[in-house]
């Protein structure tokens, strides 16, 4: 680990964001060039004195899941987490196709929609970050390891995890998750995480492992959906879904109508604060 060359890394790229490209205000005393250090804690998820101590060229090793939250925080390229990577006495994570980092551009219109519930997930139902809006809405649901990582893995897996949804809306739920499943095992193939992922569930959820018999494929994605919150009831929204090419994951944004119902319950969840989920037995 180079703690000078990452302190002084570190630093620069904090120099080079500005309040305007993480949706913070700028305001009219702000006199450090680029983003304050508790400004890029609290973009990575981390005590400020943890993240000034690696400034400071002090700070313990990060592990790789810290790495991946500062690339996120600071909104590095690919080429700057690798060089990040390194720097903290790690091997830099593999380039494929699919991955976790999540693109800079797509991070910038995410930090502009923080009253609005918005979410990056990958092509398995993974999701990489979120609002504050949608973890009202949502829970947190990037705390999770492993397959349970997954929304359709939690579906089949955690009967709790389905109180998003109202009940009556289960059935088809589970349908859609299956498919979406289907059509990402078809592309990435044998052997493959989403492979895992249907072997597991399979040996898991005879209920899974029926839907997924049937061979249902479907490419949509519901622009209309129904979610549950246990303060504020029922919300019918519109799902807007940005696809990165790139990478197969999408950006979701939940939205309604103006001065309806709806509307009015989405502007309370940033007052609710996170919504709690309940674990697994």
């Amino acid at each position: 680990m180079d703690r000078p060359q990452l302190a002084d890394f570190l630093r620069a790229r904090r120099a080079a964001l500005q309040p305007e490209d993480v949706g913070l205000p700028r305001g009219p005393r702000r006199r450090t060039a680029g983003l304050r250090r508790e400004e890029v804690a609290a973009l990575c998820g981390m005590s400020a004195d943890y993240y000034g101590r690696l400034e400071q060229g002090r700070g313990p090793q990060p592990s790789e899941p810290m790495l991946a939250a500062i690339a996120r925080g600071l909104h590095l390229t690919v080429a700057e987490r690798d060089h990040l990577f390194r720097l903290a006495g790690h091997h830099a994570p593999e380039r494929t196709s699919r991955t976790d980092h999540v693109a800079p551009a797509i991070l910038r219109i995410l930090d502009r929609l923080q009253d609005t519930p918005a979410q990056v997930i990958t092509e398995l139902g993974e999701t990489l970050v979120q609002t504050p809006a949608a973890a009202a809405l949502l829970g947190d649901q990037t705390r999770f390891q492993g397959f349970e990582r997954s929304t359709v893995y939690r579906w089949f897996t955690d009967p709790s995890s389905r109180d998003v949804y109202p009940p009556e809306d289960h059935d088809e739920r589970a349908v859609t998750f299956v498919a979406e499943l289907r059509s990402a095992y078809a592309r990435a193939g044998k052997g493959s995480r989403a492979a895992r992922l249907v072997d597991d569930l399979s040996r898991r959820s005879e209920q899974f492992a029926a839907l997924w018999a049937r061979h249902d494929v479907d490419e949509k994605h519901v622009r209309t959906k129904r979610l549950q919150h246990p303060e504020l009831g029922v919300l019918t929204l519109d799902c807007e879904t940005l696809l990165d090419t790139d990478t197969g994951q999408r950006l979701l944004v939940f939205t309604t109508t103006p001065g309806s119902p709806d509307a009015d319950k989405l502007a309370l969840l940033t007052v609710l604060g996170p919504r709690r989920l309940t674990p697994a037995p």
